[in-house]
C-alpha cells in the first residue's frame, strides 16, 4: 500500500477535550455563578457519568427512551448533537438552568481543546512527504475555527464532518467523500482515529486504518508518530 493520504479523526486522535471538571469550571466562569468546591466536584462528577461532555467519556449509565434515539443519531445534524448532549447535561442539577447551554457552548470554543503533543510534527512531516491530508469527524459543529486558532488549518486539505452530509461513522459514504476531497483512491489512504467502531469503517472502502489510543493529551506524547513511519 503506497500512502498518498491520511485522514484524521478530530477527538481522541488529534485533539483532546479539557476535563469535565475544567469544562465546568469555565462555563460557571462564564456565567458568573459560583458553586462551592464540593459541589462543584461532585457535578462534575455527575456530568462525566452522564456522558455530558461531547469528546469526552461516553454516558456510564441507560439512557431515556428519548435520549437514546437522539444518542443514536447525534452526529447527523447540528440540531441532533445539540439537543443530544443539553439533554445528558440536563440530567445533572445545575444552580443556574442556563448553565447547560453555556457548557454547551463551551465545548465548541479552541479553548476547550489541546492538540496531541506531537500533532503537529506528524502532519508537518506527512506534508513534507506530500501525503494529502483530511478530517473526518462525527461531530454537530464546525471545528475548522479550533484548528486555526492552534496552528494546524494550513496541513488541511479536506475537512468532512458528519452533520455537514447528513452521515455518521462508520458509514462508508463518509470515507468516500473524504477521499474524493483528498483526490485519492480509498486504497492508497489511511483512516487514523481512537475508535474502531467508528473509525474503523473505513475498512469496507479499501483504507488501511490506524487506531490510536483515546487518553489524556500529557499520557500520550508521541501516540501519532509511528503514522509517519507508515509512510516513509
Amino acid at each position: 500500500m503506497a500512502i498518498k493520504g491520511v485522514l484524521f479523526d478530530f477527538s481522541g486522535t488529534l485533539f483532546r477535550v479539557e476535563s469535565t471538571e475544567s469544562w465546568l469550571r469555565a462555563a460557571l466562569n462564564e456565567a458568573d455563578v459560583e458553586l462551592a468546591e464540593d459541589e462543584l466536584i461532585r457535578s462534575a462528577q455527575e456530568l462525566e457519568t452522564a456522558g455530558a461532555l461531547p469528546g469526552g467519556a461516553f454516558p456510564s449509565r441507560p439512557l431515556p427512551e428519548d435520549l437514546a434515539a437522539l444518542w443514536r443519531i447525534r452526529d447527523e445534524s447540528a440540531e441532533s448533537h445539540r439537543a443530544a448532549y443539553t439533554g445528558l447535561s440536563r440530567q445533572v442539577a445545575l444552580p443556574d438552568p442556563a448553565l447547560h447551554d453555556t457548557l454547551y457552548a463551551r465545548h465548541k470554543t479552541p479553548a476547550a481543546w489541546q492538540p496531541y503533543p506531537d500533532a503537529a510534527e506528524v502532519l508537518d512531516g506527512l506534508r513534507d512527504r506530500g501525503v494529502a491530508i483530511g478530517v473526518v469527524s462525527n461531530i454537530g459543529w464546525d471545528l475548522r475555527p479550533v484548528f486555526r486558532e492552534h496552528g494546524l488549518d494550513p496541513y488541511v486539505s479536506a475537512y468532512v464532518l458528519s452533520y455537514e452530509h447528513g452521515v455518521q461513522k462508520p458509514d462508508p459514504r463518509l470515507f468516500e467523500i473524504a477521499c474524493a476531497g483528498l483526490g485519492v483512491a480509498p486504497q492508497d489512504v489511511l483512516m487514523v482515529g481512537d475508535s474502531r467502531e467508528a473509525d474503523g469503517g473505513a475498512a469496507a472502502l479499501g483504507c488501511g486504518v490506524h487506531f490510536v489510543d483515546h487518553l489524556p493529551a500529557a499520557e500520550r506524547p508521541d501516540g501519532l508518530r509511528p503514522v509517519l513511519a507508515m509512510v516513509a
